[in-house]
């Protein structure tokens, strides 16, 4: 494992200890790849996701643009599924990414989609 890898895990599990979603006010947690990004929608008291978005959906992948600006797309899909579900306040969990560029458009594009956090 790489050094900058295993300082993020650090992170990771840093605030992990404090971030914990519930059926009402699910975790909202967020993947960094090179290429893509994910996030879930995670009740951690019953251990299941509850719906999840990523930048390799048709919608997002079909628009082309920057990382960031697919970012944000993929924070306004999370927040049109979790609308569905009647879901309107999240917990953000970075990861242990910095919140910047990519991550800090995911959490933008979840709050102008209606989330609260």
């Amino acid at each position: 494992m790489s050094v900058k890898l295993s300082a993020r895990k650090k992170i990771h599990y840093r605030i992990r200890k404090r971030v914990i979603g519930t059926a009402s006010k699910p975790r909202l947690c967020v993947f960094r790849s090179n290429k893509d990004i994910y996030v879930q929608l995670i009740d951690d008291e019953n251990g299941q996701t509850l719906t999840a978005a990523s930048s390799r959906e048709k919608d997002i992948a079909a628009q082309k643009g920057t990382k960031v600006e697919s970012g944000k797309l993929v924070g306004s899909a999370i927040a049109r599924k979790s609308a569905e579900l009647g879901i309107q306040e999240v917990v953000f969990d970075r990861n242990g990414y910095l919140y910047h560029g990519r991550v800090k458009a995911v959490a933008e594009g979840a709050r102008e989609g209606g989330l609260k956090f």
